[in-house]
């Protein structure tokens, strides 16, 4: 037999201010919940350049062998465009491709990159496509690993190239890479020092990532990701003339109007008017955030939907709360029971009780 308890939290509504962006597919997204704040055309599939190569620092850094020694090779003939300018016979780290590969879009570097890793470049690409199936990509397909059109090119929308960014920003690798402004490094060919491209890194203070891109068929793509507040976001920008001041209103747009709300907290909870488990104690073991806005309109609704059980031992999971933002189930946790030891009273405070009583 199951009992369900409902307890509701208003929010009170407060007033927001409209924003829009010239891009013709743009996201601003919780990096942590994946909460989409701002949406434009978030499915739409286009082109999306060297924003790509997201996904093939990913796949770098996942193979555990970044700090490996890598020797170039004729691969690299292949590459146009922009470049790190790597040679035949160059001995680097993977990690150092990575850095080239993130900072300065090395199209070179995304080649030497996927035969390293992948053994040849299109078994790196299956890699790309596996992983991004993996993560919930389900409107993306890469063909190479730079995000050059003339090869195909590679294909994703707003939302799943935020998906991307998410997944990417939780790997403490690509975090350090993709927030370097700059990168120096000598090798046995050259001594090259690599500046970011992303130009947010040098003039809005809370930015943390990012990757450029353009194609003549892509024209102007954009991912970056800022923190502020305990507030993690990433905006996309697809086909943007006016990407970079696009992305500075997106990020205040969801700093100056969403909340890190500390919904639930771990350990012990209390259920108002919950009779049967009264003798144990009732927890959680999980924290759980999620952005609130200002103007949230509708309440948070938590239900606790409990099983009696006849047999209790400890660390049972005995229900669940379920946890709504109006009519959308936004959060499940499940809830455990433990017995709680009662306290063995003294003679000499059983006799006082019995005295007080009389009284």
């Amino acid at each position: 037999m199951k009992k369900i308890f409902l307890f509701l939290i208003l929010l009170f509504p407060i007033g927001v201010l409209a924003i829009e962006t010239s891009a013709r597919s743009a996201i601003l997204m919780d990096i942590d919940t994946n909460r989409i704040l701002y949406e434009k055309n978030i499915n739409e599939v286009r082109s999306v350049a060297s924003i790509s190569k997201i996904m093939t620092a990913v796949i770098a850094i996942e193979s555990g062998k970044l700090d490996n020694k890598v020797i170039v090779g004729d691969e690299i003939n292949q590459a146009y465009g922009s470049g790190i300018y790597i040679k035949e016979g160059e001995e680097l780290t993977l990690r150092d491709l990575v850095y080239g590969l993130m900072l300065r879009s090395g199209n070179d570097a995304a080649l030497a990159i996927a035969k390293y890793v992948g053994d040849s470049v299109d078994d790196f690409v299956e890699m790309m496509n596996k992983k991004a199936n993996e993560i919930g990509m389900n409107n993306t397909t890469f063909n190479n690993p730079s995000g050059l059109d003339e090869d195909k090119g590679n294909y994703s929308t707003a939302y799943d190239m935020a998906i991307l960014a998410s997944y990417a920003m939780k790997l403490d690798d690509y975090r350090e890479i993709t927030g370097t402004k700059k990168y120096t490094l000598t090798t046995n060919k050259n001594v090259y020092s690599w500046i970011n491209k992303n130009k947010l890194l040098s003039t809005y203070k809370y930015t943390t990532g990012g990757k450029t891109g353009f194609t003549e068929i892509a024209k102007r793509t954009l991912v970056t990701t800022a923190s502020k507040d305990n507030i993690n976001l990433v905006v996309v920008t697809l086909n943007d003339g006016n990407d970079w001041s696009d992305h500075r209103s997106l990020f205040e747009y969801g700093f100056n109007n969403y909340t890190n709300l500390k919904i639930l907290e771990k350990g012990e909870i209390n259920i108002y008017q919950e009779e049967y488990y009264s003798n144990y104690k009732l927890y959680i073991k999980n924290d759980f955030n999620y952005l609130i806005s200002n103007n949230e309109q509708g309440t948070l609704v938590f239900k606790y939907d409990l099983e009696k059980k006849r047999k209790i031992n400890n660390g049972d999971k005995i229900g669940v709360i379920n946890v709504y933002l109006g009519d959308k189930k936004i959060h499940e946790e499940e809830i455990f029971v433990e017995k709680v030891a009662k306290e063995e009273k003294s003679l000499f405070k059983k006799i006082k009780e019995w005295f007080v009583n009389l009284w």
